[in-house]
């Protein structure tokens, strides 16, 4: 641990960094690989992580509840009972992985210069162990909390996120959370929600060799496709949001036709749209109708369809100057010795699915994340644990 600021909390000491090593280890040689649209099998699910968060919470003295989102595919979360005098704190986080194509020994966890190599190394495996670490030390030493202090771990987050979804509606709610997703150990308050939704153009199939008869949807797609040319120009004209700056477009994936000799009736594309905090789907929607009834005007025959989303996440906003930020800063300044940078996080995250307020701070590089050498540095692993001890502490009114 590097020298902090002020005197040293007494419990810092008694993190272990090689307990939270084996965690790690223990959870990285678990395949939980989200099974994106195919069903659930093992090793393509959340159920074996689960099972060992559960067993993990239980051993260290928290109550736990389960419940499957989908087969195979559980929520949990553990309660370790304060006196009922404070708030409730929330260490949250995904149980679930991206694929392993190409990558050897994905889940054979190893430990070299400094670093603990494998599968979910830092996305996001190293903050659920740091999170099994703060509990450890708080049970084994007696501490009496004054709240709640609650692990919850979500299925889904690498798709459609349908285990923080099903947070609001049916698991216990927090006054205030953490998810530790790799940011170095940046704690970010804000992030831009993401929504891709398919523009869809349609025309009128003939044989190729008489495409004059017909009405060809990729040609009308590609009237779309220039339509949108300056809108990304255009959204960086706009009042920037202080974190998470401006909102960004990208068309990501097109298809259309059947065969080549005939003239296609249908071509459909995907498009991404980054949305900053303030932004709403049903104006992203306008905005796109817009552009698209603008070509209708020259084109009497154009038709399209919006339909979507395929994918929605929710932005982020909480206030640098929230006393959940604030109480973060100052852990992570007591345990590293400088204050943390506050800024915002690249992707999306479960935070606003999860119905109280949540602030995103982990070990690990989000550069790492998704890689087919994905680490985390051990050294950052353990600190991870003291911040979130500091912030559990604090939070919970204990402090």
């Amino acid at each position: 641990m590097s020298a902090g600021a002020g005197p040293a909390h007494p419990l810092l000491d008694r993190v272990d960094e090689s307990a939270v090593m084996a965690a790690l280890a223990d959870m990285v040689a678990i395949q939980s690989v989200n099974p994106f649209d195919e069903e659930a099998s093992p090793g393509h699910r959340e159920q074996e992580m689960a099972d060992y968060l559960c067993d993990r919470m239980e051993a260290l003295g928290m109550a736990v509840e389960r419940r499957d989102i989908a087969a195979g595919r559980p929520n949990v979360c553990g309660r370790l009972a304060g006196s009922g005098a404070g708030p409730s704190f929330m260490l949250a986080g995904h149980m679930d992985t991206v694929g392993v194509e190409g990558y050897d020994d994905a889940f054979v966890p190893r430990v070299e210069d400094g670093k603990l190599y494998g599968r979910g190394a830092c996305d996001m495996k190293a903050a659920l162990a740091a999170y099994l670490e703060v509990v450890r030390v708080l049970h084994e030493s007696g501490t009496e909390l004054v709240g709640d202090l609650m692990i919850g771990a979500v299925a889904d987050e690498e798709h459609t996120m349908i285990g923080s979804k099903d947070w609001v509606p049916n698991w216990p709610r927090a006054d205030a959370g953490l998810i530790g997703e790799p940011t170095e150990l940046a704690i970010c308050p804000a992030h831009k929600g993401q929504t891709c939704m398919l523009i869809r153009t349609f025309g009128k199939a003939v044989h190729s060799s008489m495409p004059e008869l017909g009405e060809n949807a990729i040609v009308r797609m590609a009237r779309v496709i220039a339509a949108f040319d300056d809108y990304g120009d255009e959204l960086k004209t706009r009042e920037a949001h202080p974190l998470c700056g401006h909102g960004r477009f990208s068309p990501g994936v097109i298809q259309g036709g059947t065969i080549s000799s005939a003239v296609p009736d249908f071509c459909e594309l995907e498009v991404d749209r980054r949305m900053v905090p303030g932004e709403t789907e049903d104006q992203i929607i306008a905005e796109y109708r817009a552009r698209l009834d603008r070509l209708a005007e020259t084109d009497p025959g154009f038709r399209y369809e919006i339909a979507g989303p395929t994918i929605g996440v929710g932005p982020l906003d909480i206030a640098p100057d929230d006393g959940l930020v604030q109480a973060l800063a100052r852990a992570c300044e007591q345990v590293t010795g400088a204050p943390p940078p506050i800024t915002a996080f690249p992707g999306g995250t479960d935070a606003p699915n999860m119905g109280f307020p949540c602030v995103i701070c982990g070990p690990g590089a989000l550069a790492q994340a998704h890689t087919v050498n994905e680490f985390v540095e051990t050294r950052q692993l353990a600190d991870a644990a003291r911040i979130y001890l500091l912030a559990a502490l604090a939070l919970t009114g204990t402090a």
